[in-house]
């Protein structure tokens, strides 16, 4: 119930859009300070903007002459709202706000009421202006200031420039649709655009030697051979994931996924991009590995760009090896996008030193179990050294871990840590001795992936101490 609450939270009550205003009327009603801001803001457009208002203050009359506005100096009638665009009305009177608000309705137009959300039919977000390129932030009525401090963040990322790249794109837009005529190669050719070398020569302010490197680039025409990215979805936290992955996801045509990558994070990828599921849990594989593989290559043989979608690192415990090699022999181009993985989550969110000076100079990562299915002792001796060990998956291999090791000679009272969903916003947490260690991974919610980080450094954390374990953690 409480994931689908959440699901529900995050659902919007508006549907974001923008309105075509060029050209058009859009009427402001009120001689405030309220309506000078919606004329200030409707001037970075190209709508033709009217004022109607008995009187202006003189901050309002400034802005006014300023936008070119055209002011009337009376109180609109149906007849004069027919046909605008949009209607904003500041009056700061309710009684005249509502009946600017039947009036817009008798007149079909949509109309924003400042301040009184409840007789709003559209939200004024606050607008980053890159223009031909905008971007609006909003919240809804329910937290204009919130939506002011994003627009900051965003403003400070994109530089005025983006708008010159925006304006060559659409410049160039025609060209590029009469040579290139299908979907695939008019959209390798944007992403190389927008992310090689005609964007660094926008950048850098010299936009005859861009649009000659964008006419070179469209002569020359988009690869369209097929690649793969091993794209590392990290521990499940949407904003532990890089860059560079939000970048392949946004590029892909195909998304192959695996079990243990959220919604969330699937989301990130283009809307019109294939979803693969090939998730495995234990004792129920969606697809084996060998046709994970095939099905790699085949994608790639047939033009697409394929992210193969993996939990925290492709490389660590995540079957990259042997789809690497499946598409070397195969001779498909692929990359690897490296991903937070769990150890490092789980350390960081119960502050874990994973190495200490003078404790624990060395860390490994191990699995519970070996490709027979067997536990394995092969790093029992660098534990009983003092190297930090993170057990993945380790959660029906507690008892056999924890019995492996003691019989390698680490001592019992060792402190462990066993963390489920890690990042995440259902993550538990639990610490204790060596000895406990099977009785706190069979604590019964413990249900999601557990991973067990083992050494002195558990100690150094701030997790949860199981009671019996105090004395030892403390010692």
């Amino acid at each position: 119930m409480e994931t689908d609450m959440t699901e529900i939270r995050r659902k919007l009550g508006v549907f974001p859009a923008f309105h075509k205003v060029e050209g058009r009327r859009v009427v402001v009603i009120g001689g405030g300070a309220e309506a000078a801001a919606k004329v200030r803001l409707l001037s970075e457009t190209k709508a033709e903007i009217v004022v109607y208002a008995a009187s202006l203050d003189k901050e309002t009359g400034a802005d006014v002459v300023a936008a070119h506005a055209d002011w009337r100096g009376a109180w609109p009638g149906v007849a004069d709202l027919a046909g605008a665009a949009l209607v904003f009305a500041a009056t700061g009177d309710e009684d005249m706000d509502r009946a600017i608000w039947s009036l817009a309705h008798e007149a079909g137009v949509p109309v924003n009421i400042v301040d009184r959300p409840e007789l709003c039919d559209f939200y004024t977000p606050s607008i980053v202006n890159r223009a031909p390129l905008a971007v609006a932030v909003g919240s809804e009525g329910v937290a204009p200031v919130l939506s002011r401090h994003v627009r900051a963040r965003i403003e400070a990322l994109l530089a005025p420039a983006f708008g010159d790249l925006a304006g060559l794109a659409d410049r160039l837009r025609d060209r590029v649709s009469r040579a290139l005529p299908s979907g695939a190669q008019r959209r390798r050719f944007w992403a190389g655009f927008f992310s090689g070398p005609v964007a660094e020569k926008v950048f850098a302010g010299d936009m005859g030697a861009a649009e000659g490197e964008a006419v070179r680039m469209l002569e020359i025409g988009p690869n369209l051979s097929g690649h793969v990215s091993l794209v590392g979805a990290g521990p499940g936290a949407e904003d532990l994931l890089t860059l560079r992955a939000q970048r392949a996801l946004q590029e892909a045509d195909v998304i192959v996924y695996d079990r243990l990558v959220p919604d969330a994070i699937l989301a990130q990828g283009r809307r019109d991009a294939r979803r693969i599921y090939v998730g495995k849990a234990p004792g129920n594989h969606a697809i084996s590995q060998d046709a994970i593989n095939a099905l790699l290559v085949d994608e790639a043989r047939h033009g697409n760009r394929v992210v193969r979608l993996k939990s925290g690192d492709p490389l660590v415990f995540g079957r990259a090896g042997e789809e690497m090699a499946a598409l070397r022999a195969a001779n498909v181009s692929f990359d690897v996008v490296p991903g937070i993985t769990a150890a490092f989550a789980a350390a960081a969110e119960n502050e874990i030193p994973l190495t200490f000076r003078d404790t624990a100079s060395a860390i490994v990562f191990a699995t519970g179990h070996d490709a027979d299915g067997e536990t394995l002792p092969g790093w029992a001796g660098l534990a009983v050294s003092g190297a930090t060990v993170a057990v993945y998956m380790g959660h029906a291999a507690a008892a056999k871990v924890s019995a492996r090791l003691i019989e390698a000679g680490l001592a019992a009272a060792t402190p462990v840590a066993v963390v489920e969903n890690a990042s995440r916003h259902d993550r538990r947490a639990y610490a204790g001795r060596l000895d406990e260690l099977a009785r706190i991974a069979a604590r019964p919610e413990l249900s999601g992936p557990v991973l067990i980080i083992i050494g002195e450094v558990v100690a150094a954390g701030a997790i949860g101490v199981e009671p019996g374990a105090l004395a030892e953690l403390a010692a």
